[in-house]
C-alpha cells in the first residue's frame, strides 16, 4: 500500500504535479528516480516519481478520451521547438551537475554563469527540456540582462 503522504493527493489546496508523455516508461522512470534522486511512488498506470516536494507523472501517449476530447497526447519528437520545460532549482549546481553527469546525464552545455543565476540544461530520455539553475546574483539584487530587443 502506498502512502497517502508519497501521492500528489492534498488534504485541503492543491499541489501541482507535471505530466509527460513518454515512450518508455521504464526507461523515464529510472531516469528521473537516478537523476534527481526521485522516489518510485507509482511503477505504472501511471508512474509517478516523487522528487523533493513535486512529482512526475508519466505514461505513454494516446488518442482522446471523454473527459479531453479532440486531444492526443505524444511524446516529444527531435526537432520539436520547445514550449514548455521543466524547472529545477538547486543549492550546489556544481555537485549536481558532476553527479547527474556521472548517472549517464546528458547536458547542453556545463553550468554557465548568466548574472542573476548559474544554469545549465538537460535531457530526458524523450528529449524533454530541464533547466536546472542555482540562484546566485538574485540573492544580492543582481538579475540577468533582458532580451534583446526584436525591433
Amino acid at each position: 500500500m502506498v502512502d497517502r503522504d508519497d501521492l500528489p493527493a492534498p488534504r485541503q489546496g492543491l499541489v501541482v504535479t507535471h505530466f509527460l508523455t513518454v515512450r518508455d516508461v521504464a526507461v523515464s522512470r529510472k531516469f528521473y528516480a537516478d537523476i534527481f534522486g526521485g522516489q518510485i511512488v507509482l511503477v505504472e498506470n501511471p508512474t509517478i516519481v516523487k522528487i523533493a516536494n513535486s512529482w512526475i507523472i508519466m505514461n505513454p501517449g494516446g488518442g482522446p478520451t471523454p473527459d479531453k476530447p479532440d486531444i492526443t497526447l505524444t511524446p516529444h519528437e527531435p526537432g520539436d521547438p520547445v514550449s514548455a520545460f521543466l524547472n529545477v532549482r538547486v543549492a550546489d549546481i556544481a555537485a549536481f551537475y558532476a553527479d547527474a553527469r556521472a548517472k549517464g546525464g546528458q547536458f547542453l552545455t556545463e553550468p554557465l554563469d548568466r548574472k542573476a543565476e548559474v544554469r545549465c540544461y538537460l535531457r530526458d530520455p524523450d528529449g524533454y527540456l530541464i533547466e536546472i539553475g542555482q540562484a546566485t546574483g538574485m540573492l544580492q539584487g543582481v538579475y540577468a540582462d533582458p532580451p534583446a530587443s526584436s525591433s
